[in-house]
């Protein structure tokens, strides 16, 4: 079969530029508006996407004053939109850093069950140091010890998602017999982070377990996606930094003994859309034009582990020596990588570097036509880069819009996406396989359409 485009939308605050917040072609709703969040999501499944992703951040930026990052919480945002979708993937950002296992996966479960079968869970060993004052102040966790954590946090949820048969539940009224007690088993977890008896008190998912996905990029980020993920989120600014990123997490997913093709990578990819590619660059340079350069030097700071960058005028060419050691930094490595050979490449100024950071964050960010646009995806997912795209609209819904009413039509009739849904849960989209069961030799079922 045909090996087949995967697409999901990426949103937060009105846009995925900076300043989309600030345009008036945004949407008008305020961002504690759930009809916001449902809207888009509906948008979605009207195009056919796979998924939709929510982001999350554990603390209030220093910048709230002049930037709309503020959200709603992203697994209650869930359960609103599993009851006003029907088809497209859910996916929500939780951290293993700052949560518990138990509730966590008795959370996802709860999506899970409630959008029939539609759930999935962005892993984050969450990098902010202004989030470890919110959780006990102890101080930011280091970043191999945040994959340590996460390694035993995977362990235990995915134990818990497996502590119920899928034929668990018998709901016999006559008999008086509910569930089946030789189908549900306890964990007994007693690790060096979580002590978990188990079993979760709700029946195993729909899916067997939810879709995992995860965005790490630096070398422990890659191990882990390997170990773990069924779909990766990763920022590019090249295609060839892209193939070679596919070509090594693919590797390192078959040293783990899984198949490739069932690790799906989606790199971000932020297009303006316009009839003509002068009219999309006028558009682009309308957008970073409401950029605040002291925003971005306030997320910048925060991409570095807190550096000060204070100090550094606007306009001076950049150099690597303006930046911290990317190996003594705390936070998303992987991140400050994409930065510092970006400064490498282009010596940008800093003004230069913050406006476009503002509108890609590591990202691809391309303006031009639906021609040009359905061009690249075909490319990129030609040649080694990628499996689909984590679509990141710079503006909300109107960006959006453009790309299901001119670029998804183009990639339809090259015969790279689909026309209509062919199953019904996220692994379907996906072309994964249901996960085995400790209580099944097998997996329970295999994909409505395997796309490998």
């Amino acid at each position: 079969m045909k090996r087949q485009l995967h697409l999901n939308l990426f949103f937060s605050s009105r846009g995925h530029h900076e300043a989309s917040w600030r345009h008036p072609e945004t949407s008008p709703l305020a961002l504690t508006d759930i009809r916001y969040y449902q809207d888009l999501a509906q948008r979605a499944e009207a195009a056919l996407f796979d998924s939709i992703f929510l982001a999350d951040q554990l603390a209030l930026g220093g910048d709230a004053a002049q930037a709309a990052r503020t959200w709603l919480e992203p697994l209650t945002v869930l359960a609103a939109l599993a009851v006003s979708t029907s088809r497209i993937g859910l996916i929500a950002t939780a951290s293993t850093t700052y949560t518990e296992p138990f509730n966590l996966a008795r959370q996802f479960a709860s999506i899970d069950h409630i959008s029939n079968g539609r759930a999935a869970w962005n892993i984050v060993t969450s990098w902010l140091a202004t989030a470890a004052t919110n959780f006990g102040g102890a101080g930011q966790v280091s970043h191999a010890d945040r994959y340590t954590r996460g390694e035993e946090f995977m362990e235990v949820v995915e134990a818990l998602w497996d502590s119920w048969a899928a034929d668990a539940v018998i709901d016999d009224r006559e008999s008086g017999i509910y569930a089946r007690a030789d189908r549900i088993r306890p964990i007994d977890h007693r690790g060096d982070f979580y002590q978990v008896a188990g079993p979760l008190n709700i029946p195993r998912c729909p899916q067997g377990r939810p879709v995992l996905v995860q965005a790490g990029s630096s070398d422990t980020g890659r191990r882990f996606a390997a170990r773990h993920a069924e779909a990766v989120f990763t920022a590019h600014l090249t295609k060839a930094t892209a193939q070679e990123f596919y070509a090594d997490l693919k590797r390192l997913a078959a040293e783990e003994g899984r198949n490739p093709a069932h690790v799906l990578i989606l790199p971000g990819l932020s297009p303006m859309i316009a009839g003509t590619e002068a009219e999309a660059q006028r558009l682009a340079r309308e957008v970073n034009e409401l950029t605040e350069p002291e925003v971005g030097r306030k997320r910048l700071s925060n991409r570095f582990g807190g550096h000060d960058f204070s100090h550094l005028p606007l306009d001076r060419p950049l150099s690597p020596e303006d930046f911290p050691d990317p190996d003594t930094v705390e936070a998303a490595r992987s991140r400050t990588e994409v930065i510092l050979n970006l400064v490498r490449r282009d010596k940008p100024t800093l003004r230069q570097l913050l406006g476009y950071l503002a509108g890609a964050r590591g990202h691809f960010v391309t303006a031009g036509t639906p021609e040009q646009i359905a061009d690249l995806i075909e490319d990129w997912f030609g040649d080694g880069a990628a499996d689909g795209f984590n679509v990141m609209p710079p503006l909300l819904p109107n960006m959006f819009d453009a790309f299901a009413a001119e670029v998804v039509p183009l990639l339809q009739r090259r015969g790279l996406f689909r026309t209509e849904y062919e199953g019904t849960t996220l692994r379907d989209h996906y072309g994964l396989p249901w996960p085995k069961s400790a209580f099944d030799a097998a997996p329970a079922r295999e994909p409505a359409l395997n796309q490998a």
